[in-house]
Order: C-alpha cells, then structure tokens, then sequence
C-alpha cells in the first residue's frame, strides 16, 4: 500500500494525525517529549486540556498496554472516552469500516484510536473523515507503531539524557516488526548512526541494506558496548520462517546475565512487552537492574497524553 505520509500535517506543518514515524521532524518528536515531560513532572493527577473532547477506541486486534494506557491517557486529560466492543460490533454484521466510523463520527467523536492486524488502516480512514477528526494509529500490521516508538525515545531520553552518540541494538525479528520499524526511523530522525539489528538473518527485511543499520548474527557482537538494547517480542507462529527452535533461539539470541555483559554497564535494557521469558529474555535480565521495562510502560501514559492533546489543541 501506498502510503499518503502528508496527511499527518495542516497547512502549518502541525500534527493533525499521528500515522507514521518516517516524516516526523526532530521539531515534532521532541515537541511531543518536552509535553510528556510536562505530564509526568506535574504532581496533578488530572488535567483538562480535553475536556469536552470525546476519544473512541477502535481496536481490532486485541491489546493490554497499549489499549489501557490511552484509555488511562484520555481520562487524565479530561476527555470521554468510548471503547468500542468490536468483537460484538456492527462490522461483524457486514457494516464497513468506513460506515462505522461515520456513524461514530455523526455521534460528533473527536478522535479515533486505531489498531489494526492490514496494514495502512488507520491511514485509509484518515483519508475518509471529515476535517474535524484526528486519528492515531495505534499499530497497523507490520507496518508502523508510531506511539510505541515514541514512548521509547522518551525512556531512552530520560535515562541518557539524550541521543547523541548513542550505540543502540534492537534485537529479534525485525522482518515482522511494526515497532522495530518506528524505532529505526525515530532513532534516525534524532540522529542516532550507530543502529545495530540481530537476529536470524531469515527474519530480516530485504531492504536491511538501505536501512543504514549495522546487521549481527551474533547477539554478544551486536550488543557490544551499547547503550540501549530493545528486544523485541518473538512471535512464536513467526519461528519456522527464522529456520531456528525457540530452544535455539534462546540459546543464541536470548538476553541472559552473561550475554549483557558485552555491553556498557550503564546499559538499559528495553522490551514494548508482553516478554516471553526464556525466549528473548531471562527473567533475571527482565527484571535486573537494567530493565527499565516497567517504566516504557509508565511512559505510555504520559507520551500518549502529549499526543492526543498536541494533535487535539492544533484543531482549536
């Protein structure tokens, strides 16, 4: 799919969605972490920067953290939020996409939160409503997951206090990866050079070459000296295209006590969960003083609040 990158944007290069990571400047992502910044610092428990706003949740494959944390998001700005069942939904009737989302507009939503398994979904309906309405993209396919790479700049940011100069290594399946995806750009834009991927080269794009990154085989080479490392989750269903047993997966790429020692001590080890402990990592690394995989989480609430308000005040 063909993806119309400027309709995230006004006249006045301001968020009017928040799609897709590759077109951001390094303006819009660190306007979008000084905001969160704000939030989190606040000793306020609520805010009403959205208050008279109504948020719906469209999520089409299922979610926890994600899901929750704009839930959590929407209420602490004050807005109202609406959590569409959909697997008891119109659309399971035959209803189109499209005629449950003008249905939901004419019902004078203000936003849309979109997950969904095709990707180029939220994208397509925001060439579909009307100008009134935002839509985040809350991941699509195997495409992008743009707030999941958002949050993650800001943990990164908090602990390292910034990016330059930073060795980061995302390791697993990368092939698959919407989050991967969104990190690399994200990382890019705010001029991160030194990207290392590992993982089973079967579970690389083709396009690795024109991604910049530096490929490892090996996880030990790969985190050598990083300062950041994000695993990613390992779908199971994904392992007879990497050729290789979860048992061998987690022998040669699985994150343990003395695998991480190739890296810097001062190392954050981060994962957008859920962890599947014993394959891409060990619970004692998981839950070490390294981890700060708790706090991504945490994250999610106060980035997804920067977003949603951002984009939202830019209508006013």
């Amino acid at each position: 799919m063909n993806f119309d990158y400027k309709l995230q944007f006004d006249k006045d290069n301001k968020l009017k969605h928040f799609l897709n990571i590759e077109n951001l400047s390094e303006l819009h992502i660190k306007e979008i972490i000084s905001k969160a910044d704000e939030y989190e610092k606040s000793k306020k428990n609520k805010f009403y920067d959205l208050e008279g706003k109504t948020v719906a949740s469209l999520f089409f494959e299922p979610s926890t953290r994600t899901k929750t944390t704009f839930e959590l998001a929407s209420k602490k700005l004050s807005a109202d939020f609406i959590n569409i069942d959909i697997a008891n939904s119109s659309t399971l009737k035959g209803e189109s996409i499209i005629d449950m989302i003008k249905t939901l507009e004419a019902m004078s939503c203000d936003m849309f939160i979109v997950r969904h398994s095709i990707s180029g979904t939220p994208h397509y309906i925001a060439k579909e409503v009307g100008g009134s309405i935002c839509i985040i993209n809350a991941g699509d396919g195997t495409h992008s997951h743009p707030t999941q790479a958002m949050l993650d700049m800001y943990t990164i940011k908090k602990y390292k206090g910034g990016f330059q100069g930073l060795n980061v290594s995302i390791v697993g399946d990368i092939l698959h990866s919407r989050v991967a995806k969104s990190l690399i750009s994200s990382l890019k834009i705010l001029s991160v050079n030194n990207i290392n991927v590992i993982g089973p080269k079967n579970l690389m794009p083709d396009n690795l070459d024109k991604l910049d990154v530096n490929y490892h085989n090996d996880l030990e080479s790969g985190i050598n000296e990083s300062d950041v490392i994000i695993m990613l989750r390992l779908q199971k269903e994904r392992m007879h295209e990497s050729l290789i047993s979860i048992e061998d997966y987690y022998k040669k790429y699985g994150l343990t006590q003395s695998k991480i020692k190739s890296a810097k001590k001062d190392v954050i080890v981060m994962h957008p969960g859920p962890i599947n402990r014993g394959v891409e990592i060990d619970s004692d690394v998981a839950d070490g003083s390294n981890s700060v995989i708790l706090d991504q989480v945490a994250a999610g609430i106060s980035i997804r609040m920067a977003i949603m308000s951002l984009i939202l005040n830019n209508r006013n």
